[in-house]
């Protein structure tokens, strides 16, 4: 199939980008890395009035760094953010998280701004920014405003992005050089969406002890009774009966089956973190 006909604008500037959407009346849909997209153009999935292709803003291809703060325009691509963005441990996460997403075809043209607004519950990003406590920025017809991790993703492919808003940055924590860090998650084949990601981060110099749970049937979930027990108990704390308890607890009603899937990926990112 092809897509359903449609106006194509590719503004030079976030304020311009704005004022088509705007000007679309609620009809006009960002294109960034085209990933997701498109597909969904050609299947008739999405049928908008106008794409606004905001893929030429250099302001969204940022990439800045001082002591504690990472920050990463929306419009970086996967595979800009696999080759290296930082060279510190954040930069070296992330980097590891880029590099396991889908293939390296799709990391050259997908954006990690694209991946977040569209918030597939299995998508890596969704999971990462939750772990790393990061804030993301949104401009909007009415200037910018600043989001944490856990009030973005507000349910099954729903952000806190309005209509008429573009993300436009994600702004991270650089972690210490003591920081230690594992990531684990299970795909039936290599390329694919996950069934369950896990992802733990034990930084003592900064205090930041989180473990997160992803791929659920909605957001992510921070599991922090697990993430303090490991910092002060060590891997015995991360055993499959508290992890288990600790997943239902956070997400009521998960399928059997899937809980074993999910204990697994978390329990194998804790042990890459604070290693054997």
């Amino acid at each position: 199939m092809k897509p359903a006909s449609f106006e194509y604008v590719a503004p030079p500037s976030i304020e311009a980008a704005l004022g088509a959407l705007a000007a679309g009346g609620g009809e006009a849909r960002v294109l960034a890395g085209g990933q997701t997209l498109g597909p969904l153009l050609n299947m008739r999935l999405a049928a908008p009035r106008c794409l606004v292709d905001i893929g030429r803003i250099a302001a969204l291809k940022r990439l800045e760094t001082n002591a504690d703060t990472l920050f990463i325009g929306a419009g970086n691509t996967h595979a800009a953010i696999e080759d290296g963005v930082d060279p510190s441990t954040t930069g070296r996460l992330l980097s590891y998280v880029a590099s396991k997403i889908a293939y390296r075809a799709i990391r050259t043209r997908g954006t990690i701004g694209g991946s977040l607004a569209h918030a597939d519950p299995a998508a890596d990003w969704i999971a990462t920014i939750l772990l790393l406590d990061a804030v993301l920025t949104i401009a909007g017809p009415s200037g910018s405003r600043r989001v944490t991790a856990p009030d973005f993703m507000t349910g099954v492919f729903s952000t806190a992005i309005g209509p008429s808003d573009i993300l436009s940055a994600i702004e991270l924590p650089r972690l210490s050089t003591r920081a230690r860090w594992g990531y684990y998650k299970v795909c039936r084949k290599i390329g694919e969406f996950p069934e369950a990601i896990g992802a733990a981060v034990f930084d003592p110099e900064r205090g930041m002890n989180r473990v997160v749970a992803g791929a659920l049937d909605g957001p992510p979930v921070f599991l922090a009774t697990i993430a303090e027990a490991v910092a002060r108990e060590g891997g015995a704390a991360a055993s499959m009966a508290a992890v288990s308890e600790a997943i239902q607890a956070a997400a009521p009603g998960i399928d059997p089956i899937d809980l074993r899937v999910h204990v697994a990926s978390v329990r194998r990112a804790v042990f890459q973190a604070i290693g054997p």
